[in-house]
C-alpha cells in the first residue's frame, strides 16, 4: 500500500501559515532541500489543497527554465513535472490535465482508493486545508514537521479539526543549520 506523507512547516506556537496566510517567516537551507529531494525520489503523485496548487502550479512547470534556477530548484521542478498531482478542491471541476484529478467530494474513499493503488508514496507539501482533512480521516501515514524558531500568535493551525486522539510514533529528529528543527512521526497503529 502507497503511503501518505505529509511534509509541512510550522511554528513553534503550532502555526503553519499567519492570518493572511502570510509564510515569510520559513526558513530553508541547502541540507533542507537534499532532504525534499529524499521524499520526491520516494513520491510519484503530489497532493494538495487547491491555494496551494495554484501556486505550486504559478511557479514550479517553469522553474527550471530560469536562469537563476538553483539546483533544488530544477531537481523539484523536474519532479513536479513529471508526477501526478491530487487537488482537493470544492471549487476546482477541471484542470484539462490526465495527470491532474481533482477531489471534490469522498474523501476517504477516494485517498484510501489511490492508497491501495500500485505506486510510490504521496506527497503534501503545504496544503493546511487538505491535510486537515486527511488528518481528519486519520490518512496520513508519515508526519515531517519542520518547526522554525518563530512565534506567531494567530494564524492557521497546524492541527485543525482533529476529533480524536492520534498516537504517532517518533522516528527522527534533525537540527538544520538554518535553526529549523525536523520532526518525522509515523502513524503508530
Amino acid at each position: 500500500m502507497r503511503k501518505i506523507v505529509l511534509s509541512l512547516h510550522t511554528t513553534v506556537d503550532g502555526f503553519v501559515a499567519g492570518p493572511k496566510g502570510e509564510m515569510d517567516w520559513i526558513k530553508f537551507d541547502d541540507e533542507m532541500f537534499d532532504l525534499v529531494g529524499k521524499f520526491t525520489e520516494e513520491a510519484d503523485t503530489a497532493l494538495y489543497g487547491r491555494i496551494t496548487f495554484q501556486m505550486m502550479e504559478n511557479y514550479w512547470p517553469t522553474a527550471a527554465d530560469k536562469p537563476n534556477a538553483t539546483r533544488h530548484d530544477i531537481e523539484h521542478s523536474h519532479w513536479y513535472n513529471k508526477v501526478n498531482k491530487v487537488i482537493l478542491s470544492r471549487t476546482m471541476h477541471s484542470e484539462g490535465s490526465s495527470k491532474t484529478i481533482i477531489i471534490s467530494n469522498n474523501i476517504f474513499n477516494e485517498i484510501n482508493g489511490l492508497k491501495h493503488q500500485d505506486g510510490k508514496n504521496i506527497l503534501i507539501f503545504g496544503s493546511p486545508t487538505a491535510a486537515h482533512s486527511l488528518m481528519e480521516h486519520n490518512l496520513i501515514d508519515e508526519y515531517w514537521l519542520f518547526v522554525n524558531p518563530v512565534l506567531l500568535g494567530q494564524g492557521i493551525p497546524l492541527f485543525a479539526g482533529i476529533k480524536e486522539k492520534t498516537d504517532l510514533k517518533p522516528l527522527m529528529t534533525k537540527v538544520f543549520p538554518c535553526g529549523v528543527t525536523a520532526l518525522h512521526y509515523t502513524l503508530d497503529k
